[in-house]
């Protein structure tokens, strides 16, 4: 099979990323578990990949200045349409072999309700400025939430829209809201430039695909502060968490005011993992922080470590702990008792 029909299989199949290794049969990630491809009509196994067939699918996908670029730098990340499939795609090397990740796109753009986002999550993008973000491990999702983001403000708010991605995942057409897709690489040489530049472009919300730097950072949190909505991610696990990276990656004479920065300008921070449904699929537990007096203090004065407390205690406008959605998620029958354990971090709580 040549590597469109590989893809191809993979989407038909449901699963959520196809991995090609050097002397490894094809094997698709879905509902988070690592299988082998098996394509229908096909009794046999697929045979293990060699570094002719990985070349062979390298040369079909890129462009010639993508390949000279995968060649040069031993990396590339690129989306691909493969029709009707829409595929983010990593090519990189492992052992001096040709390695190709490819996540699946679905085509349908998703909704807010439709991933189960909380009114209090939803009503954060009616504010006219601000930074929001999103935050967990890879895989966890974080890109279909910017992207059903994107798609309310578009459907709900009449606003400029830039987003800065690497790749660009989901096409938008715009509707109520005029949206500018850059994508790293063919667009901008940069997030922290695009970031810049995204100024002089009259923007109302600016998308960031991921803060990776610390001028992106820094970019970002200026941006939010001067009158724009920003949706950025961030690889980490919490709120506590997210905040100490943010500050920890600038310089120690810069963090008190980068403290003072995040405590006006940090409306929320929502962590989430993808976790395998009882009933097959997967389910999002969410970890929400919303920015009120108590949480900008905390931040102002360094003791993030106490916003655990407050997520606790402010429930009731919307504010939960990752401890707690999973003890809701496995009380009403979504998750098993050991997958909440697992990702607990006081697993005493399920029983209190």
């Amino acid at each position: 099979m040549n590597i469109k029909e590989l893809l191809s299989a993979t989407a038909k199949q449901k699963a959520s990323d196809l991995h090609l290794v050097f002397a490894l049969a094809p094997k698709i990630r879905r509902d988070g578990e690592l299988f082998f491809l098996k394509v229908e009509g096909i009794d046999t196994p697929l045979p293990a990949l060699t570094d002719k067939d990985l070349l062979a699918a390298a040369k079909d996908l890129l462009s010639a200045t993508e390949y000279i670029a995968l060649k040069k730098n031993r990396d590339l990340d690129v989306a691909k349409t493969v029709n009707p499939y829409r595929f983010r795609m990593n090519f990189s090397y492992d052992r001096n072999h040709l390695k190709i990740v490819a996540r699946v796109i679905d085509e349908h753009k998703p909704t807010l309700e439709e991933l189960g986002m909380p009114e209090a999550v939803r009503n954060l993008l009616d504010l006219p400025q601000g930074l929001i973000l999103i935050t967990g491990p890879t895989g966890c999702g974080k890109s279909t939430t910017l992207a059903a983001m994107i798609n309310h403000l578009n459907a709900e708010h009449n606003r400029h829209i830039i987003t800065l991605e690497d790749p660009i995942e989901y096409i938008f057409t715009s509707d109520k809201s005029l949206i500018s897709q850059r994508e790293l690489g063919s667009d901008m040489t940069s997030f922290s430039a695009g970031l810049n530049h995204a100024l002089r472009q009259d923007p109302d919300v600016i998308m960031v695909g991921e803060m990776r730097d610390l001028e992106t950072i820094s970019t970002a949190v200026t941006l939010a502060e001067t009158g724009h909505l920003v949706l950025a991610t961030l690889h980490t696990y919490n709120a506590a968490q997210t905040i100490d990276r943010i500050i920890d990656i600038f310089p120690a004479h810069q963090q008190n005011q980068i403290r003072s920065q995040l405590s006006m300008t940090l409306a929320a921070a929502v962590s989430q993992r993808l976790l395998p449904r009882r009933s097959g699929g997967r389910v999002a537990a969410r970890e929400i922080m919303l920015r009120n007096s108590a949480i900008a203090n905390l931040i102002r004065e360094n003791k993030v470590a106490q916003i655990k407390t407050v997520l606790e205690t402010n429930m009731q406008i919307g504010m939960v702990t990752m401890d707690h959605h999973l003890k809701e998620l496995y009380q009403a029958g979504e998750i098993d008792r050991e997958v909440a354990l697992n990702y607990m971090e006081e697993n005493t709580f399920l029983d209190a």
